[in-house]
C-alpha cells in the first residue's frame, strides 16, 4: 500500500515537472489564460490548506472528499468567464456543473454533508488505510499522509483533470463544430450511466440495511453482501469507469479544439485512471477478505468495462 501512495504522489509531481519544466508539449498560454491559471493555482493551494487543517482539528479526514465534486465547478466557470464566455469553454463549463451537482447530490444523501462543515461520513477505507499500514497510526505520520497524500495529491489531481478547459481555450480560433457535439453526447451518456449505477447501488444498500436492522431473511445479493444485478452483472464498478470516461472525454474537448491529439492538459486524465484503478483494487481486497462470494465475482465480471465478455452463470 504504501508503495502505491509514494507512487500516485512521485507519478504526480514528477509528470507535471517534466511537461511544464522542460515543455515537452511546447505549452504557452497568452497574458489572459496566465493570469488565469495563476488564479486557479491559488484557489487549489488555498484548497489544501483548508482541507488539511479542518481534518486535522476535526479529525475527519474526508474533507477533500467534499470538494471531489464542487471545486471543479468553480475551476471551469472561471475559465469560461476568463476566456470572455467562449462557447466551447461554456458548454464544457455547463457539462461539468451537471456531473458535479448529480454527484454532489449522491455524496450528501449518504451522509456525506453536514450543517457543521467539518463533520459529515468519513470514507470507511482511511480506517483500512491505518490497519494496513501501523505506522500512519501515530499523529505526524498520519499528519504526513494526510498533507501530501489527502490534501496535495488528491485536490491537485482534481486540478489536473479540470485543466483540459484551459487547453481549449488555447485553441480558441476553432469554432464549436460536430466533434464537440458528439463529445458533449457522450459525456452526458456517461453522467446518466453513472448516475444510474449510483442509484442502483444506493437503492441495494439501503436496503440490505433495512432487513438487516429488522431482523429479516437475506436472500440473493442481500446474502451475498454485494450487488451484482443491474449495471453491476456488467461491471464491478460501472460508476468508476463512467467516471473515467467522463474525464477522458472532457479531455477530448481540448483535442477538438487545438487538433492535437496529445497536449499537455492529458495529464489530468491519465492521473485520474492510474488512481481509480488503485482504489478499485484497494477497495476489493477489503470486499474478498468481507465477503466470500466476492472473489468468484472478480473472476468473473470485468473490473471497469465489459470488454472481454461477462459469465452470467457464475453463481451456478
Amino acid at each position: 500500500m504504501i508503495r502505491t501512495v509514494l507512487f500516485l504522489i512521485v507519478t504526480l509531481f514528477g509528470v507535471v515537472y517534466l511537461s511544464f519544466y522542460y515543455d515537452i508539449f511546447n505549452v504557452t498560454f497568452s497574458l489572459e489564460q496566465e493570469e488565469a491559471l495563476y488564479a486557479m493555482i491559488n484557489l487549489y493551494l488555498f484548497s489544501v490548506a483548508y482541507c488539511f487543517i479542518v481534518s486535522e482539528l476535526a479529525l475527519n479526514y474526508s474533507q477533500v472528499d467534499k470538494l471531489w465534486s464542487t471545486i471543479p465547478i468553480a475551476y471551469v466557470w472561471y475559465f469560461a468567464y476568463a476566456s470572455e464566455m467562449n462557447e466551447r469553454l461554456v458548454l464544457m463549463a455547463i457539462l461539468v456543473t451537471f456531473w458535479g451537482s448529480r454527484l454532489t447530490y449522491n455524496f450528501a444523501r449518504k451522509g456525506g454533508f453536514s450543517i457543521y462543515f467539518w463533520k459529515g461520513e468519513e470514507d470507511y477505507r482511511w480506517i483500512e488505510v491505518r490497519k494496513k499500514m501501523p505506522f500512519l497510526k501515530g499523529r505526524f505520520t498520519w499528519g504526513l499522509f494526510n498533507l501530501f497524500f489527502i490534501c496535495f495529491y488528491q485536490l491537485g489531481l482534481i486540478f489536473l483533470f479540470t485543466l483540459p478547459i484551459l487547453a481549449a481555450w488555447q485553441g480558441i480560433g476553432q469554432p464549436l463544430y460536430w466533434a464537440d457535439y458528439l463529445i458533449a453526447s457522450l459525456m452526458l451518456l456517461f453522467i446518466v450511466i453513472e448516475t444510474i449505477s449510483d442509484e442502483q447501488q444506493y437503492s441495494f444498500q439501503t436496503e440490505k440495511y433495512r432487513r438487516i436492522n429488522n431482523g429479516e431473511k437475506l436472500d440473493g445479493d442481500y446474502k451475498l453482501g454485494f450487488r451484482t444485478t443491474g449495471l453491476w452483472a456488467l461491471s464491478r464498478h460501472p460508476n468508476f469507469a463512467s467516471e473515467q470516461l467522463i474525464w477522458i472525454l472532457f479531455y477530448c474537448f481540448s483535442v477538438s479544439a487545438t487538433g492535437m491529439w496529445f497536449n499537455w492538459s492529458i495529464i489530468g486524465c491519465i492521473l485520474l485512471v492510474v488512481l481509480f484503478r488503485n482504489s478499485a483494487d484497494f477497495s476489493e481486497e477489503i470486499s474478498s477478505k468481507k465477503y466470500p462470494m466476492y472473489k468468484k465475482y472478480m473472476e468473473n465480471v470485468p473490473m471497469f468495462l465489459p470488454l472481454f465478455g461477462v459469465n452470467k452463470n457464475w453463481k451456478d
